[in-house]
């Protein structure tokens, strides 16, 4: 079974670094968003969504063999007005530039796959918040 770690060490004010494997993230909890030097925690969970069916979603991309051009996920969530706030709802869409058309059907199945059964952050965010899951094609 496999274990992750992390460790969290406080800089200044609201400001800390986590490491990870030996690279390092800033988290800043400043209130006035224009002046944090990091991201926030809460929203990490919605880069986390992202990345995890991301690296599924290419990775069965080029195992069936579909050309696309560019490729990217927007994700946004929204909280809860009682504390502590949670996200109730989370948008994930999709966003491919597929060479072929005809393609849309793998793309489809590709998110499918991902969302059903092979990305472990969309199994938990599934435990509290409803999860909306589009794809844009460009």
């Amino acid at each position: 079974m496999a274990t992750h770690h992390t460790e969290l060490k406080w800089i200044e004010e609201l400001k800390f670094d986590a490491f990870q494997n030996g690279k390092t993230i800033r988290i800043d909890a400043n209130p006035d968003e224009s002046s944090t030097t990091g991201v926030r925690p809460k929203a990490l969970i919605l880069t986390s969504l992202a990345g995890c069916t991301a690296i599924d979603v290419v990775e069965l991309l080029k195992k069936m063999r579909v050309e696309f051009s560019d490729f990217g996920i927007k994700v946004s969530g929204e909280l809860t007005e009682e504390h502590p706030t949670t996200y109730h709802t989370v948008q994930l869409t999709y966003q491919v530039k597929l060479k072929n058309a005809e393609d849309r059907d793998k793309m489809e199945k590709a998110v499918n796959l991902s969302q059903e059964k092979y990305c472990g952050v969309t199994a938990m965010v599934k435990k509290f918040a409803d999860l909306q899951v589009g794809i844009e094609y460009l």
